[in-house]
């Protein structure tokens, strides 16, 4: 069962605005879904939990991929379905119940979810510390440039390295942290120019992005709803604002919506001590205790 519908939403600002536009695009210069069938917008059918959150995805991706996004995408990746062994194993571990709060990023960085199939996907935590496990196909049509080579990739994800090093900090152990924490992306898709530059969400043209975001407005409501989830973090204002515009339209209730700044090494403010930031602005929404054994 989901949260009551209601008018209000509780939102927490952010100070900073400047690190979402880039995110993975900017930080590469830095260093058988199984479950019934459902249709988007559409009550959620019978099966486990990790069976219904996989679904959901399943359909949301389906959706996204109908969509023309235009000339200037020339490729699409889809992690979910190429990464989907370790995708469905890091959901099935660690997504087994409700959830009081959701950690919600824009999209995968093609160093990170789109190596691993894990949000943030930083290689040697989703190996050595989740220990999620499986093969990783390829995509559809994949860039000379950004090759998949799942969990053998060599290439760190800053964003990702940041984001768990401050999970382990805080919670010590998986079983901790997934209590009451869990993963997301908004987008579960990304996007490359034929230059191989990464296009983030809110850099498609406006009708192209408009149509995403009412497919994944609708998704992230499903999931909500299916998670009972109380809290939702976005990292970054582009899915902090995603987040608001979603849950207010739906009419949720109790769900509170507040910004955890984004740890991309392309935020100046990321670079000069984010885990400290983090930590306060965790500390001051009240939501950090749910980090802590």
């Amino acid at each position: 069962m989901g949260p009551k519908r209601n008018k209000k939403l509780k939102v927490n600002d952010e100070k900073t605005n400047a690190e979402d536009q880039s995110h993975s695009a900017d930080e590469e210069n830095s260093t058988n879904t199984s479950g019934p069938k459902t249709v988007p917008g559409n009550p959620i059918n019978c099966g486990t939990l990790p069976e219904q959150f996989l679904d959901i995805e399943k359909d949301q991706c389906e959706e996204l991929l109908k969509l023309d996004y235009g000339p200037g995408i020339c490729y699409i990746y889809n992690p979910v379905d190429y990464a989907h062994e370790i995708h469905s194993d890091f959901v099935t571990k660690f997504c087994k119940g409700q959830k009081k709060v959701l950690i919600l990023g824009m999209n995968p960085g093609p160093w990170g979810m789109g190596q691993t199939g894990v949000p943030f996907g930083h290689v040697a935590y989703a190996k050595d510390w989740l220990g999620v496990k499986g093969r990783v196909s390829k995509p559809a049509k994949e860039h000379p440039k950004r090759l998949i080579t799942g969990l053998e990739c060599t290439r760190n994800e800053v964003s990702g390295d940041r984001m768990w090093a401050l999970l382990k900090e805080l919670s010590g152990t998986p079983d901790v942290l997934f209590t009451h924490i869990f993963l997301h992306n908004y987008c579960p898709l990304f996007f490359l120019k034929e230059s191989a530059k990464n296009v983030t969400p809110p850099e498609l043209k406006v009708k192209e992005r408009s149509s995403l975001e009412a497919i994944c407005d609708a998704a992230l409501v499903r999931t909500v709803e299916l998670l009972g989830v109380e809290h939702v973090l976005g990292v970054g204002n582009y899915a902090k604002e995603r987040a608001k515009a979603a849950l207010r339209k739906a009419g949720l209730e109790t769900v509170q919506v507040s910004v955890l700044m984004h740890p991309s090494p392309v935020n100046p403010a990321a670079n000069k001590g984010w885990r400290e930031i983090a930590i306060k602005q965790l500390t001051e929404n009240n939501i950090i205790q749910y980090f802590k054994p």
